[in-house]
């Protein structure tokens, strides 16, 4: 059975969801249907078939269509539905001082690792190269501002697939590219890329694979940091 085929909405089938599949949506799915092949559900062939399916699947509805008539595809709870962004910081909500300063003048930069992502961050490359990678960051604020600006360089940015993403400016004889991102838990960090790209290059978007743990309990943490230090006074 050419199961690609099948992946295409057909008439009476549940509209297929455009959504684009992360890492950990293929993961998901080849979970289940290793399970499937435990239980004797199907067969080896059907499962190499299947799992070099979800391997070139991009959307979230063609994934499901390869465990659509496996029982475990239904007994998972269901997925949370998306929140709106919150709106962009109004104009003095986040100073306009950068708590960081990544510069690149006829070099190289990088900041990645452990590292606490701080309200906002300024890039600069000229003739050089700068590298941002929020990946494994902690994100101790919910909105990000990175301004990011490229002179006959490249700026490379870099956030977790769970987190929102936001971009705005533009290119001379540049490019400027940052791919929007909505993450389904509301209490996500949001980052937003503003810039320009002079004869260079500034460029955003997820990491595969990498995704932002214990938002929740960051988020909590600092709540109850602030108010330990407030009764200290």
């Amino acid at each position: 059975m050419d199961l690609q085929k099948h992946a295409q909405p057909q008439d009476g089938a549940p509209r297929v969801s455009e959504l684009r599949a992360s890492d950990a949506d293929r993961d998901r799915v080849a979970d289940i249907l290793r399970e499937a092949l435990a239980e004797g559900r199907l067969t080896a062939d059907e499962h190499a078939e299947r799992v070099e399916g979800v391997l070139h699947a991009k959307t979230v509805g063609e994934l499901e269509v390869f465990i659509r008539d496996l029982p475990a595809a239904h007994q998972r709870p269901a997925a949370p539905a998306y929140t709106p962004v919150p709106p962009r910081p109004s104009p003095g909500a986040i100073p306009a001082e950068a708590d960081a300063n990544v510069v690149a003048v006829f070099s190289s930069a990088v900041r990645r690792g452990r590292w606490r992502a701080g309200r906002r961050l300024h890039a600069y490359s000229v003739f050089g190269s700068v590298e941002i990678d929020l990946s494994e960051a902690i994100f101790e604020y919910q909105q990000v501002v990175i301004k990011a600006v490229s002179v006959f360089g490249d700026v490379q940015i870099r956030v977790p697939e769970n987190v929102s993403l936001r971009g705005t400016g533009g290119g001379v004889l540049g490019n400027f590219e940052v791919d929007t991102l909505d993450s389904v838990e509301p209490d996500a960090p949001v980052v937003y890329v503003d810039g320009w790209a002079v004869l260079g290059n500034v460029e955003a978007r997820p990491k595969r694979g990498r995704r932002v743990a214990d938002i929740l309990d960051r988020v909590q943490d600092k709540v109850d940091r602030k108010l330990r230090k407030h009764l200290d006074r």
